[in-house]
């Protein structure tokens, strides 16, 4: 109920039937009850919840990776906020009705590098094998930079190596991992560091096959 200190209205506070009252500057303010509150639970709010967990759970997944893989990203942001930042909302396919990652979209990292372009890649008898040109002749491209292959399987199982990079025209680099199928490879990514660590290429998706 509202409360009055004089005898026709004085001082109202607090709330009388659909209506709140207050003071502001000496005056007495009647405002009306929101009659419906905003849904703090839309669709929309649970489906962008639901895509920053799912955007969380693959950064979890990665392990260290993303920890090295953002070397130019702003002071301001951890290396999980440029992952985030770099991914959602645009890796994340909503056209189902139900929040997915599109792999091909995801970024795991980034910086002035040149990409590096795979050319082909195979599961076979010894593990998964890309093949890739060097492009050791582009600027900022140097033949002690680091190459990194890695992939997450379906049982949640994160695989890596990484080489130098080579002066070959084309160059292989295998994940060992014996007995492995294109089934149980969830996500594929390539990409170059330089050795000291300073610089890092955009990554490349692989698809295998």
């Amino acid at each position: 109920m509202s409360l009055s200190q004089n005898p026709l209205t004085g001082q109202m506070h607090k709330s009388m039937a659909n209506f709140v009252t207050t003071v502001y500057r000496g005056r007495n303010v009647i405002r009306a009850k929101v009659f419906m509150p905003r849904n703090v639970n839309s669709n929309a709010q649970q489906l962008q919840r639901a895509s920053f967990k799912l955007m969380v759970d693959m950064y979890e997944s990665f392990g260290g990776v993303t920890e090295e893989s953002f070397p130019k990203r702003l002071t301001i942001y951890s290396p999980f906020n440029a992952f985030m930042k770099a991914n959602l909302p645009a890796a994340i396919d909503k056209s189902g009705g139900i929040p997915v990652i599109d792999y091909s979209k995801v970024i795991v990292s980034s910086g002035s590098l040149p990409k590096v372009l795979a050319k082909s890649a195979a599961v076979g008898a010894t593990g998964i094998t890309v093949s890739y040109a060097t492009n050791t002749k582009l600027a900022k491209v140097s033949e002690s930079d680091q190459v990194i292959l890695f992939a997450l399987t379906t049982a949640g199982e994160l695989i890596m190596e990484r080489q130098v990079r080579g002066k070959q025209p084309l160059t292989d680099i295998l994940i060992p991992y014996p007995g492995i199928t294109a089934a149980e490879v969830e996500c594929c990514y390539l990409f170059a560091m330089r050795a000291d660590g300073l610089n890092a290429s955009k990554s490349t998706y692989v698809e295998v096959i």
